[in-house]
């Protein structure tokens, strides 16, 4: 694949929103999914987390023997832990996160914590946020992939909600429709910088990854 290829911007029912774009062989494709809900939302309607205790939900997660034979091939079906509690530190939250799916949901490894792209990766959701628009600063900071969380309520429902909606999107084509998950549960990246900017239209949050 060359070039870059708009993949397709898939328009949902109201205010909330969340972005993916990520790239094949080093070279870059967009996707955006909407939806409903007034603190943001993927495709599905269900209301945005607020963060919580660090249990997990009813559903079933990978741990003790599960996760015995390594990786799994899919996400374990509806797997929905609860976000650990919030710490203060957005950057550490929204990657510890993304971290617990890749292993309570599917038993894959942990990605590092990307701190030297944090700084750009918030500068770059600012920008984006005001008026660059979703992917508008895409590979400003050396990323190979994106996903983006525009205008979510709080910090805690982009941590706590969007995050989720990425995860429950599951693996399938095409790229508009699972690239959050697939750009969230890919073996190809080993780090991640989560960005965010606060202003009156609510938080835009990107999620930049890289080998």
């Amino acid at each position: 694949m060359t070039g870059w290829n708009l993949r397709g911007w898939i328009i949902g029912l109201a205010v909330g929103a969340l972005v993916a774009c990520s790239s094949d062989d080093g070279d870059p494709w967009v996707a955006d999914d909407d939806d409903d809900d007034g603190a943001g939302a993927s495709t599905s309607t269900s209301t945005s987390g607020t963060g919580g205790s660090s249990s997990t939900s009813s559903t079933s997660s990978g741990s003790g023997t599960q996760c015995d034979g390594g990786p799994l091939a899919e996400p374990i079906p509806g797997c929905a832990p609860t976000p650990p509690p919030n710490t203060g530190d957005f950057h550490q939250d929204c990657v510890d996160r993304i971290n617990q799916f890749r292993w309570e949901c599917q038993c894959l490894p942990p990605l590092d914590r990307w701190t030297d792209a944090e700084a750009c990766t918030d500068q770059q959701s600012a920008d984006d946020q005001n008026g660059g628009g979703a992917h508008g600063n895409f590979g400003a900071c050396g990323e190979n992939a994106q996903n983006t969380c525009p205008n979510w309520g709080s910090e805690e429902q982009v941590v706590g909600g969007c995050l989720q909606m990425m995860w429950d999107e599951g693996p399938g084509e095409p790229f508009s429709a699972h690239g959050h998950y697939i750009n969230m549960s890919s073996t190809t990246y080993s780090k991640v910088a989560c960005g965010r900017s606060n202003s009156s239209g609510g938080v835009w949050s990107n999620q930049n990854f890289a080998p």
